[in-house]
């Protein structure tokens, strides 16, 4: 009887240690697994047989059994191959007896040995740092797992390799450390032409972490506006990168080391359902509103979406997490997400449009903006109409006249984005938080109101019938536009110019929706 324990993980955000114990005992030759493994798991006994034959090791001819625990934790995946084919070789004493506690092994073995690399890899080396253990990997994980910064990483490329190092003839080798070169995108502000309230917005949306409703005819340009939205954004901080990048890397795509640190940009289809937004399954998996976590998640097209599909985002705007519940587990996602959406005022697309004929009729017009409903247009914070852009504007260059605070046509990405850093740094540093994540209380000690405010808030309220959500929003949206004021002092508040400008763009909710 021989007993081998060797370590794993499992692929979630806080990947739990995983055991694999391979017991030999006398009797019928059968391999067993147990431990709540799905198919991908249970099909590795073959995969790692062939892998040990081709190998030329010895398979050993008798009762296997293996144990993944803890025992009431579902395992999926293909990363514990390696692993379970340490076992077994250890067990049967075809590999030296050395300290295996020390190390976590992950990988896919093809029938050869060859070391397949395998997903979320991130988040279970963020936990292996924490429990300061050294992993052992394929050569293609190198590049992900190396974005944990005082990870020690062995990597190999073959089974032969792993059971070299671990009989002590051969040393496994170290990432060498990279430059990281960030990606840069021929997308700029400064190709748009006119649209200088839509700019001036998603500059405001951008700061502020605000989600926005853009309105407007076909070519407007709120795709076009809607894309270049990352290039402003500010980039993310290390822990958020690193969260942003478990989540892609347990959803099985391949972590682009050079951008790592910019904001995700989602755009799912309108045919997406339910489950691809939000996430789930028999096993849980993360949406597309995980996947834009502390990035932008974009819809374009939005009544072209279910209504069953867009209710579900009203939580997770909210909160900023998912919680999913199936039969078989429970789990949750964080899903703080920057929401963009973009419609048309009608099916054809030219209601309000002075330069082309509307076709609808009112019906129409009605049953397609109310496949938005009020609580989730209610969690919005800007809404804004584009128009067609006029010929002069199309043509001509040069914009004359504008406000000093507009975003004129001149300035590029990078410009626009210095502004939208410098307002999200005031954020951080007063609050440690974006204000659209403000809580009501603390918008009472970081915007305080004047008796002018108030009385401003009043009429407001009464005339647009604004509920207390839509309130807070507004106020949260003021003190954005008070943060990209460089002339104003934002520590004492916000003054009525900028609670007029947070005004204006609530005002368009009425007119362009269920109006």
């Amino acid at each position: 009887m021989s007993l081998s324990i060797i370590k794993s993980r499992n692929a979630e955000l806080e990947a739990a240690e995983v055991f694999i114990e391979v017991h030999l005992a006398n009797g019928l030759p059968c391999i067993s697994m147990v431990g709540l493994a799905e198919t991908a798991v249970k099909e590795s006994k073959d995969r790692v047989r062939g892998a040990i034959s081709n190998c030329e090791f010895e398979f050993p001819i008798r009762r296997i059994t293996i144990n993944l625990a803890p025992a009431d934790l579902p395992k999926e995946s293909s990363r514990f191959d390696l692993a379970i084919a340490i076992g077994i070789l250890s067990a049967s004493k075809q590999i030296r007896e050395c300290d295996l506690h020390q190390y976590e092994f992950y990988g896919e073995l093809a029938l050869s040995g060859e070391l397949r690399p395998v997903k979320g890899i991130i988040a279970a080396a963020v936990q292996a740092k924490a429990t300061k253990k050294t992993i052992i990997i394929p050569k293609n994980n190198v590049p992900e797992a190396s974005l944990i910064h005082g990870l020690n990483i062995l990597y190999a490329e073959h089974l032969l390799e792993v059971t070299a190092f671990l009989n002590g003839m051969k040393k496994l080798a170290k990432p060498e450390k990279f430059a990281v070169i960030a990606s840069s995108t021929s997308l700029c502000f400064s190709d748009v032409r006119g649209q200088q309230h839509a700019k001036r917005a998603l500059t405001i949306a951008a700061a502020g972490n605000h989600s926005i409703l853009m309105s407007g005819s076909p070519g407007s340009g709120k795709t076009m506006l809607a894309s270049r939205i990352p290039d402003i954004l500010p980039e993310m901080t290390e822990q958020q990168a690193m969260m942003t990048a478990s989540i892609r890397s347990i959803n099985g795509e391949q972590v682009n080391v050079n951008n790592w640190s910019v904001r995700p940009f989602r755009s799912p289809h309108h045919t997406a359902s339910a489950v691809a937004l939000v996430g789930g399954g028999s096993y849980p998996k993360p949406g597309e509103i995980s996947l834009a976590h502390n990035g932008v998640l974009f819809l374009d097209e939005l009544p072209e979406f279910s209504r069953h599909v867009l209710e579900v985002l009203r939580e997770p705007l909210e909160s900023g997490v998912i919680h999913i519940s199936r039969a078989a587990r429970q789990t949750s996602y964080p899903a703080n997400f920057q929401l963009v959406a973009a419609m048309n005022p009608c099916p054809c697309g030219y209601l309000g449009d002075s330069q082309h004929h509307c076709r609808c009729t009112s019906e129409q017009v009605l049953r397609y903006q109310s496949k938005l409903s009020g609580p989730l247009l209610d969690r919005i914070d800007l809404f804004i109409k584009l128009s067609s852009v006029p010929k002069d504007e199309l043509f001509n260059l040069k914009q004359e006249n504008k406000p000093s605070n507009s975003v004129t046509y001149s300035e590029s990405s990078k410009t626009i984005q210095q502004k939208v850093i410098s307002a999200h740094q005031k954020q951080i540093k007063r609050a440690g938080k974006a204000n659209s994540q403000l809580t009501n209380k603390e918008l009472e000690i970081y915007c305080p109101l004047s008796e002018n405010n108030k009385q401003l808030l009043d009429k407001a309220v009464s005339n647009l019938k604004l509920s207390a959500r839509a309130f807070h929003r507004i106020l949260r949206v003021a003190k954005t536009i008070a943060d990209l004021d460089e002339e104003y002092n934002a520590k004492v508040g916000i003054n009525n110019e900028h609670i007029s400008e947070a005004l204006q763009y609530r005002h368009k909710s009425i007119e362009n929706v269920h109006g």
